[in-house]
């Protein structure tokens, strides 16, 4: 059993965040509800609370239970986790004079404080709170202090834990990851870690758990399913079953590429077009979560089709990652959205899940693939919906929608590819709306389809910039489009970060 970091979430936005910092310190760690502390679990080292939207005085504000923590697991605190100890220990904790956003600078540090081993005073910080801690009560010891905030970190004596009032997972913090690396000294971690001991636990994991039984995995042709059923096929071989569904909604001749795409990797792969049944269940459907729902639940009824026809399949395969489990469920319980590989499934499913990739980030995914020895196209292919194009058809899917929508995608990728910005890019999609408007094409009059350019930048999906892509390319593309694509007659281009707004549309 590797050695794991226990993150307590309390709502921050950058608690995934503080994951990916730890596990780029080669250290596993998994973030949990603020409430389920895995008590007795193997391999615990350490413990991060997080950050909060909420001040420790607001009724609905998160409380962790931390009497079986503190004392018994070195403890750091970030921001609203560090005034929350402070809160409950008998300190103070005041609404601040200004709001506390953005760069700060430490104008003194405790230099013999394990914590900030190596940290020089004046050395910036990131700090955003709307409270303060303003007095400490025994044994807290102040450590590091900003010009405008006394308590910027602070020791318990007598145990090993931590508060600081900054955020060391943000980039604007300079000294953040020597601090971060600093705990894991502290919790004794050996960092070893790598997507090569990933690898061996998981097969390990695998072959332990599922013994002799047989699985199906849903294969789309994206980075995450292709890394689940080499790691799969590693660990079961021919008790490897792959299932790629052509719902309709792939993108342009997408099912033969990724068919001829998979013959290198040993794979046992089964193509079934479902196109119809698909089409027929969505006709008429314009919610977005019914149309999620619609199509997980037909992906689970081709699967459940094809074990019985394979005969004592017990699991199914998915290629979750970590996410798709966040973004599906908050930990406050708000669905965001639901994906169909966490979302979508119907209460009785006939086949056990397996999906080894969950608490995985993409960026770990992709080195995970490497270190399998895939092929780089596979590994650097854009993310893409299970859903496919049914949540890029902002209304009721037809065959004659998918069939514009599919053109004109081609023709985004295809010139992404060709200028040498794929792989500058995460994310690249193409969004067909439900509005026409005039044109001229020639001398006539036309009344016909808007399509959205979407291209983001990012390292997980959790956080999201647009692309500042050339004005030229954009011209280009849109002219492209406009000529070849029969029905479309006006592009744009979506210009939305995430948050607020996310990737997809739907």
């Amino acid at each position: 059993m590797h050695e794991k970091i226990i993150i307590l979430d309390l709502g921050s936005q950058t608690t995934q965040l503080i994951g990916r910092r730890i596990r780029e310190l080669n250290t596993y760690c998994e973030i949990v509800p603020f409430n389920r502390f895995p008590h007795g679990a193997a391999g615990i080292k350490g413990v991060i609370l997080s950050g909060s939207p909420y001040s420790v005085y607001d009724t609905n504000a998160f409380r962790a239970e931390l009497a079986d923590i503190r004392g018994h697991y070195p403890v750091l605190g970030i921001c609203y986790g560090a005034q929350f100890m402070a809160h409950t220990s008998g300190g103070k904790v005041e609404p601040a004079n200004s709001r506390e956003y953005g760069r700060a600078h430490l104008s003194y540090i405790n230099n013999d404080d394990p914590l900030l081993k190596g940290l020089s005073a004046g050395t910036q910080v990131w700090m955003s709170h709307g409270d303060s801690i303003t007095s400490l009560a025994q044994p807290f010891r102040i450590i590091a202090s900003t010009g405008s905030v006394k308590a910027a970190a602070y020791r318990i004596e007598g145990e090993q834990t931590w508060g600081v009032q900054f955020h060391p997972e943000v980039y604007h913090t300079t000294d953040g990851t020597q601090i971060l690396n600093n705990f894991l000294d502290i919790c004794g971690c050996c960092k070893d870690w790598t997507p090569a001991s990933f690898i061996e636990s998981a097969v390990a994991e695998i072959k332990e758990q599922l013994k002799d039984d047989k699985v199906i995995l849903a294969l789309s042709g994206g980075v995450d399913s292709s890394v689940t059923a080499v790691l799969l096929n590693r660990a079961i071989g021919k008790n490897l079953t792959c299932i790629f569904v052509d719902h309709g909604l792939l993108r342009k001749n997408e099912f033969e590429h990724v068919l001829r795409d998979y013959e290198h990797l040993g794979l046992n792969v089964i193509g079934v077009d479902a196109r119809g049944k698909f089409y027929r269940e969505l006709a008429g459907v314009t919610d977005p979560e019914q149309k999620r729902k619609i199509i997980g639940k037909g992906f689970i009824d081709v699967f459940d089709e094809e074990a019985r026809k394979l005969k004592e399949i017990k699991w199914l395969g998915q290629g979750t990652i970590y996410p798709d489990v966040i973004e599906s469920l908050s930990i406050t319980g708000t669905v965001i959205k639901s994906h169909h590989n966490v979302g979508g499934l119907p209460d009785k499913m006939q086949l056990k899940l397996i999906e080894p990739l969950r608490l995985l980030f993409k960026d770990e995914v992709r080195r995970i693939g490497t270190e399998l020895g895939m092929m780089p196209h596979l590994i650097k292919r854009h993310p893409f919906p299970g859903p496919g194009l049914g949540i890029r058809i902002i209304s009721d899917i037809t065959p004659e929608k998918v069939r514009i929508l599919q053109e004109a995608d081609d023709l985004y990728i295809s010139l992404l590819r060709e200028w040498g910005i794929y792989d500058e890019v995460w994310q690249a999609a193409t969004i067909l709306l439900p509005i026409r408007s005039v044109g001229v094409m020639g001398d006539e009059r036309t009344y016909e389809n808007t399509v959205v350019l979407r291209a983001v930048t990012s390292t997980d999906a959790m956080t999201a910039d647009w692309a500042q892509l050339p004005y030229d390319f954009l011209a280009k593309v849109s002219n492209e489009i406009i000529n070849k694509v029969k029905g479309v007659n006006r592009v744009v281009y979506d210009i939305s970060s995430k948050p607020p707004a996310t990737i997809e549309w739907e």
